[in-house]
């Protein structure tokens, strides 16, 4: 059975190219456009990993990001944020609200795929890299 992933992205153009590169990869995938849907749809859909737009229209990714991890049954969901808005102290900002993994756009698409697949495995195996070791791989 295929790994399911939410796409959460407010640009129809950024969402369907996100939704395309995961399909091809053979995820089964899922998109939703509005920030206030998302806590409902990732209940209802149960994703194995959730990509985040920080930038979303009615309530932030971070917020959302933030109350992901304050549910106990949602917090293990591995979440990769994604944004067109970098500056400085951002990645750690986004990282501190509890993203595993970070991409500023445009992205790049071995990249994202890649990265998608390594937070899948480690949550399968429920193994984690410490902080220090992913500032050491980006490096």
């Amino acid at each position: 059975m295929p790994k399911r992933v939410l796409v959460v992205e407010d640009d129809v153009l950024n969402s369907i190219l996100l939704c395309t590169v995961l399909e091809t990869a053979g995820f089964s995938v899922e998109a939703v456009k509005d920030g206030a849907q998302v806590i409902e749809r990732v209940k209802e859909y149960s994703p194995d990993l959730i990509t985040m737009d920080i930038n979303l229209p009615n309530i932030s990714g971070l917020d959302l990001i933030r109350e992901l991890g304050s549910d106990a049954s949602l917090a293990k969901i591995p979440v990769l944020a994604i944004t067109a808005y970098v500056g400085k102290g951002d990645e750690a900002l986004i990282r501190s609200a509890g993203a595993r993994e970070f991409f500023a756009k445009p992205i790049s698409i071995k990249a994202f795929v890649t990265a998608v697949q390594r937070l899948l495995s480690e949550a399968a195996t429920g193994s984690q890299k410490t902080k220090k070791a992913r500032l050491a791989m980006r490096q």
